[in-house]
């Protein structure tokens, strides 16, 4: 399978997006291939997010704080899309703590990509 190099650059936008808009002072990227997998990290040193909402914060319109503006805050869409394009790559993605904040793990096959 080849890879669609516009959606997969959405993903890292998508990502890079909002770990800029929870982070304090620290992103951190990675990106490796293991095994036949691509993974790509970002991390961030902001709030984190709780583990019960870790499924949830990838349905549409899902917005963890109903009380930020709409402007401030995004439209609740970046993280769905996220999901389905990498879902669409064969991939998955996975919340793990940081302690603070939040890393986002994705795994794409490398082949095609």
């Amino acid at each position: 399978m080849d890879g669609d190099a516009d959606a997969l650059a959405r993903v890292v936008r998508n990502l890079l997006d909002n770990a800029l808009r929870y982070a304090v002072r620290r992103i951190e990227v990675s990106l490796r291939v293991c095994g036949g997998t691509a993974q790509l990290v970002i991390t961030d040193d902001g709030p984190g997010i709780p583990e019960p909402d870790r499924h949830r914060v990838f349905d549409r319109f899902t917005r963890l704080d109903d009380a930020r503006a709409r402007d401030a805050g995004g439209s609740g869409l970046g993280l769905a899309i996220v999901r389905d394009i990498i879902t669409a790559h064969h991939g998955s993605i996975d919340i793990e703590d940081a302690a603070p904040g939040a890393r986002l793990v994705v795994r794409l096959p490398a082949d095609g990509i």
